[in-house]
């Protein structure tokens, strides 16, 4: 039986769309889509269980493959099979989680996966930016209790001009990579980087992107209209007791608004809020404890976060005394690791980042192997969150999704400040020794102070600031506030992490939770945000305003050579016997590459010791060392022959050329050694491949005077016997002609 098939087509401009179809693929699942544009092709199916599982969050699951046959390719390593997702897959893991996840019921606790699969690619299409659409689209067909429909797409500017959904050419040639998640109503999720754009240019990028989304959003609902949109689900919603709320509040609110106004440190006030709590259950019995305990503890910090948020917008004032536009104070240190190749201490309140460079040759680049890119990163930062930052314990499990996450923000933040010229690869690892607010910035700041102190000639200095925002939609009235707490990015309405430098943007990453955030806010809230940055950066500057003039003494030094690939073979040498008798004898790493637009050798010498790079340098200038005709070059006497001296290049040691007798001097020459000695240095002039000889030609005696009256020497009784050879030999074939 053939399936019916449903589909709806999304007009992107430029003779590009992407279509939504249902009804082919999948069909067992809850939700499944086609979302296709070009030749590229996302799977998406969702399932959510009718049960609700004993827990008193949502278990949701947002998982993101990319597929190798897709692109026609093998996996790489050993077992040819698709194993643990790879960093790229692991961030569009995230872009999707974070939008879909405030649009199910709080008191929706169903275990729910969302699953997207590249099944084919095409070079044109980047694919994570339609696996927003594909995960709502599958969620619309479904019976799943869900919000609203919700889109993303990514938005680029190439000579002023937005664009959406670019190609990765395309993406090349733009000041601006952003992907936008948003409802018809609402932007919802913003991440991205920018070539140094202001606030008000950032604003119209968001504008536009939810232009394109609110389309995307209307595709959903007619499909899923043809389709035969199901019923919703019906589930056994939270237990709700207004008495009993009203009951806690009454308990709490004030005692939480005054230790709030109080101000205090982090375990301080964690210890004083612990105490209410208790103060509160004690004022239950054990039969209410037992049978309401869940509900009295979701109430209690109902409470306290409501007694926070009124305590900063009545009275502008925050948990540990603050103003709203007030900066944790700030101390910075460098060169605090002795061994690095360059390290920093960003301390900003209880949050603290202890970030290392290392500088490496191309060999030491981040290889990215995926479906939909290969390629290679030679400036890769990565971060790391152990549980004592928190003063936790907990068990490790190897790299979180938090993690790559943070990390990759912050590498975006900073590497448009990398120079295009930096001969190394860079690693930056920023280790969070503490944590209570924005960690990521931290690390934006921390791994700047690193870079500089390493010698890394950065463009300009980036600093980050982490944001929040308090609204009262009733009334109107709401906070922006500048470098959050732990605390104020779980209680506010919107998180966003801005970056830049003193002359704009670089990355940025937001989760707004409330709806209809008007843009006049959002531009208000970014401008706070870059008076925050620019005091963050003064404190930066303030440790270390420049880099560092060169790298330190014990780090390693770089120096590239370019050289003719006819020469490649023999620095090499047969097996590589050549090189690697290079790099023992120097210490220094010796790495070769090609240039596919020159055809050039790139030989990157990478060495602590300037006489080891020296030395190296040397033997590349010997191994394609090229004398020009009618050049003058110093030799050195290196043996004596009988017809003549063999002399070595000063200019290029190793190249050796016969300088014959006759050309040692303009007076007849019976013995070498009456004119040179061994270890002799002078000049010789180059004349090229004498013809005769079928060897290069070089003499002495066309750089000395010619003596007065000079008449050639009479050819010696050997030459006049080579001479009548040659001469009967001519004669012999005139003879037969």
């Amino acid at each position: 039986m053939i399936p019916k098939v449903f589909k709806e087509v999304i007009d992107l401009g430029d003779g590009r769309e992407i279509s939504i179809e249902t009804g082919k693929l999948a069909k067992q699942a809850h939700g499944s889509v086609v979302v296709r544009s070009g030749n590229c092709m996302l799977l998406c199916t969702v399932v959510s269980n009718y049960d609700q599982a004993d827990v008193d969050f949502l278990p949701l699951t947002v998982d993101y493959r990319e597929k190798f046959a897709a692109a026609g390719r093998y996996p790489g390593g050993f077992f040819k099979r698709e194993a643990r997702p790879s960093d790229g897959e692991v961030l569009t893991m995230r872009l999707v989680d974070r939008v879909l996840r405030p649009l199910f019921p709080k008191d929706y606790h169903a275990e729910t996966q969302v699953m997207i699969q590249l099944m084919s690619h095409d070079e044109n299409v980047m694919p994570d930016a339609m696996a927003g659409l594909a995960a709502s689209a599958a969620i619309q067909l479904s019976d799943i209790p869900f919000e609203t429909p919700i889109s993303e797409v990514r938005v680029g500017r190439i000579n002023g001009e937005f664009i959406i959904n670019p190609t990765l050419a395309q993406l090349g040639e733009s000041d601006i990579d952003m992907v936008i998640g948003a409802s018809a109503d609402s932007v919802m999720m913003v991440e991205g980087e920018m070539k140094e754009i202001s606030e008000e240019e950032m604003a119209e990028a968001i504008q536009f992107a939810h232009e394109a989304i609110k389309v995307q959003c209307a595709a959903q609902v007619a499909l899923a209209e043809a389709f035969g949109k199901k019923e919703t689900r019906e589930y056994t919603p939270a237990e709700e007791d207004e008495a009993l709320e009203a009951r806690v509040k009454e308990l709490a609110y004030d005692k939480v608004y005054a230790i709030a106004k109080a101000g205090s440190a982090k375990h301080e006030r964690s210890a004083a809020f612990s105490a209410i709590k208790d103060e509160v259950k004690a004022s239950f019995s054990e039969e209410e404890l037992e049978e309401k305990g869940g509900l009295i503890s979701k109430y209690y910090h109902k409470a306290e976060k409501n007694a926070i948020r009124d305590l900063t917008l009545k009275e502008g004032l925050r948990l540990d005394g603050r103003k709203t536009t007030e900066i944790r104070p700030i101390w910075c240190e460098v060169d605090y690791l002795p061994s690095t190749h360059g390290s920093s201490i960003f301390t900003r309140g209880e949050t603290q980042a202890l970030a290392t460079v290392t500088l490496g040759t191309s060999r030491e680049a981040n290889q990215i192997d995926m479906p939909s890119f290969e390629g290679e990163e030679t400036f890769y930062l990565h971060y790391n969150f152990p549980p004592f930052s928190t003063g936790e314990a907990r068990p490790i499990r190897g790299t979180s999704r938090r993690e790559v996450g943070h990390g990759n923000l912050a590498q975006r933040a900073l590497k448009g400040m990398i120079p295009d010229n930096c001969p190394y690869t860079v690693r930056v690892v920023s280790e969070i020794l503490e944590s209570n607010g924005s960690s990521s910035m931290a690390t934006v700041c921390a791994g700047t102070m690193a870079l500089m102190d390493a010698g890394v000639q950065m463009k300009k200095p980036v600093s980050g600031i982490a944001m929040g925002l308090i609204s009262d939609a009733d009334s109107g009235a709401y906070a922006v506030l500048s470098d959050i707490l732990g605390d104020e990015d779980h209680l506010g309405d919107m998180d966003f992490k801005v970056t830049g430098t003193a002359d704009g943007i670089t990355a940025c990453q937001m989760d707004i939770k409330v709806k209809g955030l008007s843009y006049e806010i959002l531009v208000n809230a970014l401008k706070q945000a870059r008076e925050g940055r620019l005091h963050i950066l003064s404190k930066i500057t303030e440790t270390i305003d420049t880099p560092n003039a060169d790298v330190k003494g014990h780090a390693p030094k770089m120096v590239t050579e370019r050289i003719a690939n006819e020469y490649i073979g023999a620095l090499i040498g047969p097996g590589g016997k050549v090189i690697q008798e290079l790099q023992k004898e120097t210490g220094c790493t010796i790495v070769i590459n090609e240039d596919p637009v020159t055809e050039e050798g790139i030989v990157e010498i990478l060495g602590t010791s300037q006489e080891g790079i020296d030395a190296v340098l040397a033997k590349i200038a010997s191994i394609s060392f090229k004398p020009e005709v009618g050049s003058v070059y110093e030799v050195k006497v290196i043996k004596i022959l009988d017809f003549g001296a063999v002399v070595e290049y000063l200019e290029a040691p190793g190249n050796e050329v016969l300088l014959h007798v006759s050309e040692l001097a303009w007076e007849r020459t019976e013995n070498v050694t009456d004119v040179v000695n061994m270890g002799d240095v002078f000049d010789v002039k180059y004349f090229g491949v004498d013809p005769r000889t079928k060897k290069d030609k070089v003499s002495r005696k066309a750089l000395l005077p010619k003596p007065e009256g000079y008449q050639p020497p009479k050819p010696r009784d050997n030459d006049r016997r080579d001479n009548n050879k040659r001469d009967n030999r001519r004669d012999n074939r005139r003879d037969k002609n």
